[in-house]
């Protein structure tokens, strides 16, 4: 069964796409979460074979729709997909998951003779803390710097490098951290409830901004909040959103993009084929994270640096701990993930600093690390009771509340990427390189920085101006 905390996760995404009926899968192992009743695929022929296949294998259904997900504007279905509903999501999850499974065991006599994947599930894209966090934000004094610390970088208005960040949108008072004075893009649409409590993982746009520009100064950040509900997103929806950003103000030098999903396959994503195969034939490297899971599943899209035809286009990125000569106990890994930084314990600005901000935890901490590692991790640490948690199980104790003044605690490959985009973006302005994939190849090349991961021995990038935390590790059991 899937653990506690995705089951949480899950029902805030849920909670965030109301009118969408999701489910976990594929059965109980909770690697992914879906639309129910609904598979994928490309418009024209493709979508009229799926749909004869599927009438065919489903001789009881009645009213088989297909539906073009995005009909109005100029841009109409610019991914090119079409939704099918294959069976009833009233139906519930089992009845729901058995229709779409026997959908995809329908299409793949077809898949071979094609030669390529003609059928998908929907799934939910979510930033990389959603469905699986390293961990919590924790307040961070003012009085610490922030962790990497500003590099020494004039910003040149005419060679500042572009960054464009797809996630959550910016705090209202970000540029009230002079680090952020360069930092431009779409407003966090909700950042408080009610009673004022920051909502959960609002300042993850804000956060990772700090971080690029930390790394490298002479950048022009663009932060678009398309990742705004609960940071997730349907994989039918992804790919015109991510159009849609990059739309707005051009091309950009670099994508730093901490959002993703895994789907059981190694060929990627049906909602983002046409978007990726755009980028393909665009001066720009995307940067994407490897994902929280602890797995070797592929995450997408980071994984399609794997992808031969992507190998230039995608950089993938895992997360080191806080020492940064282990990967960190979350981080996915295996041959697709093709670097990583620190991703642990990292500094930046969570909100601006006009107020103090009182945010309240919804995940207790675990009792141990929920991969079974030795060292005192953010599974762990800092330790503190959360409200989901109380009404799941039996955390004892009211939930914990803190205050945010600006700058905060956090972990997770989300963040270990916007150091490797902002390592890649320095690189470009120190040697006045105007190619950024010229820049990761030239960056990778000259790395000598190395740790260990799973057993492997794999790149690390590590900014110059980044300070090792110290790891505890725990006592051997008597």
């Amino acid at each position: 069964m899937a653990p506690q905390r995705f089951h949480e996760q899950f029902d805030q995404i849920q909670r965030s796409i109301p009118d969408v009926p999701l489910a976990m899968g594929p059965d109980d192992s909770a690697e992914f979460i879906y639309e129910k009743g609904v598979v994928l695929a490309r418009d024209g022929e493709e979508a009229r074979l799926v749909e004869d296949t599927v009438r065919t294998h489903f001789t009881d259904t009645t009213g088989l729709v297909a539906d073009h997900v995005r009909r109005a504007g100029p841009d109409t279905n610019r991914s090119g997909i079409t939704r099918i509903q294959v069976g009833d999501p009233g139906h519930g999850d089992r009845r729901a998951d058995r229709a779409v499974a026997g959908a995809l065991r329908a299409l793949r006599e077809a898949e071979g003779r094609a030669g390529r994947r003609l059928v998908s599930r929907n799934h939910v894209v979510s930033i990389a803390v959603n469905a699986c966090p390293g961990d919590e934000p924790v307040p961070a004094p003012l009085t610490q710097a922030p962790n990497p610390a500003p590099a020494e970088a004039a910003y040149d208005q005419d060679s500042a490098v572009g960054v464009l960040v797809i996630d959550t949108g910016l705090m209202h008072d970000h540029r009230s951290y002079p680090l952020l004075a360069h930092t431009d893009g779409d407003a966090q649409l909700q950042e408080t409830d009610e009673e004022g409590i920051l909502q959960q993982y609002v300042g993850h746009g804000t956060f990772i901004a700090g971080l690029v520009a930390a790394v490298a100064p002479n950048t022009d950040v663009t932060v678009r909040n398309t990742l705004n509900d609960a940071g997730a997103i349907l994989e039918s929806d992804f790919g015109d959103a991510l159009f849609a950003a990059v739309d707005r103000n051009g091309w950009p030098d670099i994508i730093s993009l901490s959002a993703g999903t895994s789907n059981g396959r190694t060929d990627g994503l049906l909602g983002v084929d046409a978007f990726m195969r755009e980028l393909r034939d665009q001066p720009t490297l995307l940067v994407a994270a490897a994902g929280n899971n602890s797995s070797a599943t592929p995450f997408w899209p980071a994984a399609y640096a794997s992808l031969p035809e992507y190998a230039d286009t995608v950089l993938s990125v895992g997360a080191l701990r806080g020492d940064g000569e282990f990967g960190a106990c979350f981080t996915n890994h295996g041959s697709w993930v093709q670097v990583y930084a620190p991703g642990e314990r990292l500094t930046s600005s969570l909100t601006g600093f006009d107020a103090p901000v009182p945010y309240v935890y919804r995940h207790s901490t675990y009792d141990a690390c929920r991969y079974g590692f030795t060292y005192v991790c953010t599974c762990q640490s800092p330790r503190h009771t959360g409200l989901l948690s109380e009404e799941r199980e039996t955390s004892p104790g009211k939930a914990d509340q803190v205050m945010f003044e600006g700058f905060a605690h956090w972990s997770g490959t989300s963040f270990a990427t916007p150091v490797a985009a902002g390592l890649i973006a320095s690189h470009m302005t120190a040697h006045k390189e105007t190619d950024p994939r010229a820049a990761r190849r030239q960056l990778l090349a000259a790395n000598t920085g190395f740790a260990e991961v799973r057993g492997a021995h794999v790149p690390a990038l590590r900014p110059p101006t980044w300070r090792p935390v110290p790891v505890v590790q725990l006592a051997p059991p008597a």
